[in-house]
């Protein structure tokens, strides 16, 4: 195996087919993303959820357990009680995804923070894009 696959594994993560297809440029349709979002209360996020997973927008969504949020709003230190989820979607998906979270979501502005999956359990990965369809 070449130098640059083995920086493409060792830095992305890959498996080495799947990393001899992005150095072909024959990239996967889309990377996986995490996104996160808070909702206020426990029946808000498990609809989110669902129309999130029953739409194929998303492969798996956390539901976690009730935080305390402290942010600035409108220039006054506020405190909420929030619902984190973890959202595991693609790039490709990831304007639906946006979409919905905004058409559902009861804030005026509501956290929509995406983050690069840059490495996992390849199968897991695999699992991800494959149940995601958009």
């Amino acid at each position: 195996m070449d130098n640059a696959s083995w920086r493409c594994i060792r830095h992305m993560g890959m498996i080495p087919a799947l990393c001899k297809s992005v150095l072909e440029n024959n990239m996967p349709e889309s990377p996986a993303l995490l996104v996160l979002s808070n909702l206020p209360d426990q029946a808000s996020a498990e609809k989110l959820a669902d129309l999130l997973i029953e739409g194929r927008l998303a492969a798996c969504v956390n539901i976690l357990a009730p935080c305390i949020s402290v942010y600035r709003w409108q220039g006054k230190t506020e405190r909420a009680s929030e619902v984190p989820l973890l959202i595991k979607t693609t790039g490709r998906a990831y304007p639906a995804v946006e979409e919905t979270i905004r058409a559902n979501h009861p804030y005026e502005l509501p956290e929509i923070v995406q983050v690069p999956i840059t490495g996992g359990l390849p199968a897991y990965i695999q699992w991800l894009t494959g149940e995601t369809k958009i």
